[in-house]
């Protein structure tokens, strides 16, 4: 199999776990920098300039959100949480797009406190978020649209028949009216029906599934739609073999059917909006552990000093993330489950996996740990969650230390533990 570079040599990777002890992980700037100006090039055609509002979710540390909002992203926020995020950041109006479920009216409250675009999840959020807000409505509301069988889904988020997200067609229509009828005068579309997806044509044809209900709602309701946000879920190519979505192809080809529906229809312009958080940063963030024990039973196994607690998604879904070890990259290789130390057998970062074979001791590295990765980290067997690095210009910065055992226990009162 091809292996992949790493833009760190070994000795740079030494100096810095000498600073800031293994596990943590790495993000490299220029390389988010990079693809985000990329990204904003390709759709440099949308009326009235284009957002991606960067999925907070993905990565939750106020040092990167600095860094996409310098490049010109909002903010995507689905809880009070990444709203007081984004605030610190100095993120507030409409390049926050608030979108949550079963969401409680305190986070209504302080998403409408900030002015941001409030995206309903659900008809009945209309009466809720009215009652919430005093009885009235933001001059802007935007809804989330779930087209059901009409379209399908991936692995990572299912059929969108059964995901708990978003409006049906019938209610979408309903829910407009109703707006109107209170007098709210800015409207949106939105929609998320696919996650880590990797072609092209997918996005494309989501945008013209929302152009095409744009120009419906126009015809029923008499509304202009403001902006549609394509949603996310632009992917992240985990394995070698795998080639990443072509954002300028993509961006052609969403202008095309914009010609061809928006364009006729006489609701040009519109705005188009994205709210993608993985491709942005993760393929340039990096889990650094070094190995602590070789095992031979009826496998072979690699110990190291990582766990699914530091990075959850190969033992939650299954899901493939490269490993390099760092000066061997041309050495001997060998075949092994590659596991932290936590009390699941699904505490593996890989499967029958053939990577160079490294000494105890030696540095391993887990590529395209830069989205759902800290972010989903937890405590399960008391693990302490590890510090963040930022890599600017050949040198590092801590902008997350890692948690001490004070740390863990500080929500608990009991005597013994407040040493």
């Amino acid at each position: 199999m091809t292996d992949r570079t790493i833009p760190f040599t070994r000795d740079q990777l030494e100096a810095v776990a000498a600073q800031v002890p293994t596990p943590f992980h790495l993000y490299d700037e220029k390389g988010i920098r990079d693809n985000a100006r990329r990204f904003r090039e390709a759709f440099s055609w949308v009326p009235g300039g284009f957002t991606n509002y960067f999925a907070v979710k993905a990565l939750p540390n106020p040092y990167i959100i600095d860094i996409v909002k310098s490049e010109g992203m909002g903010a995507d926020c689905s809880s009070l949480g990444e709203l007081l995020l984004a605030e610190a950041c100095g993120i507030t109006g409409e390049n926050i797009m608030f979108s949550s479920n079963n969401t409680p009216a305190k986070e209504f409250q302080k998403a409408f406190e900030l002015g941001a675009i409030i995206n309903l999840d659900d008809l009945s959020h209309i009466d809720y978020l009215e009652t919430a807000l005093g009885g009235k409505l933001p001059e802007l509301l935007c809804f989330r649209y779930n087209p059901g069988k009409l379209k399908e889904g991936n692995v990572l988020i299912g059929k969108p028949e059964e995901a708990k997200y978003g409006f049906t067609h019938p209610q979408i229509l309903e829910g407009y009216r109703r707006l109107k009828a209170k007098g709210v005068k800015r409207f949106g579309l939105h929609t998320m029906v696919a996650s880590n997806e990797l072609s092209t044509e997918y996005f494309v044809e989501t945008a013209r599934m929302l152009f095409e209900l744009v120009v419906e709602v126009h015809k029923m309701t008499g509304i202009r739609m403001e902006f549609v946000n394509l949603g996310g879920g632009i992917g992240v190519p985990y394995r070698p073999e795998h080639k990443p979505v072509d954002l300028e192809l993509l961006g052609q080809r969403v202008q095309q059917t914009y010609r061809e529906i928006i364009v006729p229809a006489g609701l040009d312009p519109l705005r188009v909006v994205t709210e993608n958080g993985r491709m942005v940063t993760g393929p340039y963030g990096y889990l650094v552990s070094r190995v602590l024990h070789k095992k031979s039973t009826y496998k072979e196994y690699l110990g190291l000093d990582a766990s699914m607690a530091n990075l959850m998604r190969p033992g939650m879904y299954g899901a493939y993330h490269h490993i390099t070890v760092p000066g061997k990259e041309k050495g001997p290789r060998k075949i092994y489950d590659v596991t932290g130390s936590l009390c699941e057998n699904n505490d593996k970062f890989a499967i029958d996996r053939e990577i160079p074979d490294p000494a105890i001791g030696d540095l391993v590295v887990i590529h395209e740990s830069g989205a759902h990765g800290h972010s989903m980290g937890f405590n399960y067997n008391a693990k302490l969650r590890s510090a963040e690095v930022l890599w600017q210009e050949g040198k590092f910065h801590q902008i997350r230390r890692a948690e001490t055992y004070a740390d863990l226990f500080a929500t608990i009162d009991y005597p013994g533990l407040k040493k």
